[in-house]
């Protein structure tokens, strides 16, 4: 008991046991380490000790949350270490995290998994996307197999069209349909 009261030599202070700034806090990141990085940010304002305990806190909250819902990813990719591609899923699936590192790109993440629904196969042909893929075919086989002209050709075409005569939607009709019959009528107008 006596040697609780008395104070030590080197010290000052009453005996005890001595606790860091961090577990008087009751975090568990180094409130001393934020308190000289806010000072080292900001060096002509005064930091309190306040504001290193709060910074504390809100990144031990964030770090927990993140660590959390990664090591879900993790257990649902059926392995016991968390990597970047757990981290990067994790962020992704929670709307506030997502927000909150929006233009942050973690490094070894990957990318979400996304197939268009316009790539699956479907057996019917009654589905409005196979329905869009034959259109899209046919359109591609006759714009393929004719050759087309260079594009100062096609202007100058035009232009003598347009004085000709002839409004911009029947110059327009023409060249459509050249380009379906094969035929070059553009320098014959």
């Amino acid at each position: 008991m006596v040697s609780q009261t008395a104070t030590t030599a080197r010290s000052g202070r009453k005996g005890g046991d001595r606790k860091s700034k961090s577990a008087r806090a009751g975090v568990l990141f180094s409130v001393p380490r934020f308190h000289r990085y806010i000072k080292k940010s900001t060096p002509k304002s005064r930091v309190t000790m306040a504001a290193a305990v709060y910074t504390a806190a809100v990144i031990e909250y964030l770090t927990a949350e993140v660590l959390e819902l990664s090591g879900n990813a993790a257990k649902d990719h059926k392995k016991q270490r968390i990597n970047a591609r757990h981290v990067f899923l994790a962020v992704s699936i929670d709307e506030e995290l997502k927000k909150l590192l929006h233009g942050v790109t973690i490094p070894q993440g990957g990318v979400l998994p996304h197939i268009n629904s316009f790539l699956f196969k479907t057996k019917s042909g009654s589905d409005d996307h196979s329905q869009s893929a034959h259109k899209s075919d046919a359109s591609r086989s006759n714009t393929a197999s004719v050759p087309r002209a260079p594009s100062a050709l096609t202007t100058k075409s035009a232009s003598t069209g347009a004085a000709g005569g002839k409004t911009s939607s029947s110059v327009a009709t023409t060249k459509k349909s050249a380009s379906l019959s094969g035929g070059n009528t553009g320098s014959s107008a």
